[in-house]
């Protein structure tokens, strides 16, 4: 990534900030309590195991797909950050409802908006049990999508949800920017591009085309996950790579990343960001990471197509390609 420290757009200048948001969540979990929650998902116990909830959006992604007036991935994106997040507890998702909030009806853009649903509940092995189409011009401007995914557990399989020091990071690659840090890339890219303008790194494409990349499904995880012992996995979404920090208060020691694909440095460039603010907003080419045993490490690489991005140590940071993210 760029060198560059300097003053540059930030998150929080586009009108999102991250700790802000996080202490506005745990005011609202604080006001009515939990009863049995994980850092990606509520969980119900309902005898021998667990039934849990995540509910997620695709966020200001949308806004791009109402640009070039392609909604044929959204979709799959509102699928995808919802299961994985469950992935991530260690939760088999099994059942999904939609909501989408528009201010006119439009024929085709929920049937593109649908057809992308579909895909994300085939690739996701998933049933859609319904949902909720809502005409608010007054409320709406344009339209939101937002889901709920529900999944099931034995109680031997939900996650521990606990790093311990001398675990071993195994990460799997994203595919671009899924569907966290929009309102920052946004911002960045359309200071002097259009949506419709070639992507520099790949003028087959448009930059519309790049950012509007479907979020990779990781549900494939769940099986070896079981199976090798993985003891606490981080959904690399909204903050970025201290996403890790939700698998304890640990040091994560990230030596050997994906690389940060040219979507990434697209953005850092036009927006003049720095690599600190990119690595707290963006996956940064690494969609999921997952701590377990070094002794379980050679068989859970033989049944995915991760690879060991680094170790996990005594501290609370993250530190990754040269910055401390606590």
């Amino acid at each position: 990534m760029s060198d560059n420290d300097g003053e540059g757009l930030t998150y929080a200048d586009t009108g999102v900030d991250i700790e802000e948001s996080e202490d506005a969540t745990a005011a609202l979990l604080e006001a009515f309590g939990s009863d049995l929650t994980t850092e990606y998902a509520g969980l119900l116990d309902i005898g021998d195991r667990y039934l849990a909830l995540a509910t997620d959006g695709v966020g200001t992604k949308l806004l791009v797909a109402e640009a070039v007036s392609d909604f044929s991935t959204v979709g799959i994106d509102c699928i995808a950050m919802n299961v994985n997040d469950l992935v991530a507890a260690g939760v088999e998702p099994v059942a999904f409802v939609d909501y989408l909030a528009i201010d006119e009806p439009d024929d085709e853009v929920t049937t593109e908006i649908g057809a992308g649903l579909a895909v994300g509940l085939e690739r996701a092995d998933m049933t859609l049990l319904g949902g909720e189409t809502a005409v608010m011009p007054e409320v709406v401007n344009g339209f939101d999508l937002a889901g709920t995914c529900a999944g099931l557990a034995k109680k031997d399989e939900v996650l521990e949800g606990e790093a311990q020091a001398g675990d071993v990071l195994v990460g799997f690659p994203s595919n671009g920017i899924h569907s966290n840090g929009l309102t920052l890339a946004r911002e960045a890219v359309t200071r002097t591009h259009e949506y419709a303008d070639p992507f520099p790194y790949d003028d087959e494409r448009t930059i519309g085309e790049e950012l509007l990349r479907p979020t990779k499904i990781y549900t494939d995880l769940l099986e070896p996950m079981y199976e090798h012992g993985v003891r606490a996995a981080a959904h690399i979404t909204g903050g970025g790579w201290s996403n890790l920090l939700r698998m304890g208060e640990r040091k994560y020691v990230v030596d050997d990343p994906f690389p940060a694909g040219p979507i990434f440095e697209f953005i850092q460039e036009e927006g003049s960001v720095s690599d600190e603010e990119m690595h707290r907003t963006f996956n940064m080419g690494t969609g999921f990471v997952v701590a377990l045993p070094e002794d379980r490490v050679e068989d859970f690489l033989a049944d995915t197509d991760g690879r060991i991005v680094g170790h996990v140590g005594e501290g609370e940071s993250v530190e990754i390609r040269g910055l401390s993210l606590s």
